[in-house]
């Protein structure tokens, strides 16, 4: 009995068998195999989060031997990773940016920011409090920032996804609707440092006992309170 080797280190010669140059798939493989191996990102950053986006590119982690090629413009961008906050002012570029993408596209929430609005979440009138308020989104990457190990395993994780449709769900899965940032139902108040306190008669001048003490002349606000304290006593 002879152990046949798998993976044998010499060249595969070419055979006339059958099983052996003939390859049966069905098109749903085919195709999302395609689309799974050559997912184009778009260069897209707002925060910090952008910066662990730039490592995963970097040599040390390649993430272009998964077939992605960051690509500048939307129009020949596929996936989209939102990383970094995402505020109200930004909001409608955002919508405008994924729907400028050609279908099928895919959304990757990167970091605390862009899940929940992160540690701006409480006290921030502008951050969007979630992504998935404005777009549709496949995958989250938990985490401030999330480091490129995250990235590649949040791709992986997308590539199963795309691996499991079909094409005759894509029209299922296509946007029927726009997305917009719900209401956040905040009280405005007015700012307790408005930048006019310098402005306050007590601050433009000395105090009373160091005007009697220096024989400086008093703002004529303190003079009527002297003048008033005086009459009372």
């Amino acid at each position: 009995m002879t152990n046949s080797v798998i993976n044998p280190i010499e060249r595969p010669e070419v055979t006339q068998q059958l099983s052996e140059n003939v390859i049966l798939t069905t098109l749903d493989d085919l195709y999302n195999w395609a689309k799974m191996s050559s997912l184009y990102p778009m260069m897209f950053g707002t925060a910090c989060c952008f910066m662990e986006f730039m490592a995963a590119y970097a040599s040390r982690f390649d993430m272009e031997r998964y077939g992605m090629i960051p690509r500048a413009t939307p129009r020949q961008a596929d996936l989209l990773i939102t990383a970094g906050t995402i505020t109200m002012k930004y909001a409608p570029n955002l919508v405008r940016l994924y729907e400028q993408m050609p279908e099928p596209k895919y959304v990757i929430a990167m970091g605390a920011c862009t899940i929940t609005g992160g540690m701006f979440c409480v006290d921030s009138p502008s951050a969007v409090r979630g992504v998935d308020k404005l777009i549709p989104v496949d995958v989250y990457i938990p985490g401030c920032p999330p480091r490129p190990e995250a990235v590649i395993d949040a791709i992986i994780k997308l590539r199963k996804k795309i691996a499991n449709q079909s094409i005759q769900e894509l029209p299922q899965l296509q946007q029927t609707h726009r997305y917009y940032s719900t209401s956040h139902k905040m009280k405005v108040v007015p700012p307790i440092n408005d930048g006019k306190y310098l402005n306050n008669p007590t601050r433009e001048a000395s105090s009373k006992e160091i005007a009697e003490a220096t024989g400086l002349p008093l703002p004529a606000m303190l003079q009527k309170t002297s003048e008033a304290e005086h009459r009372f006593s």
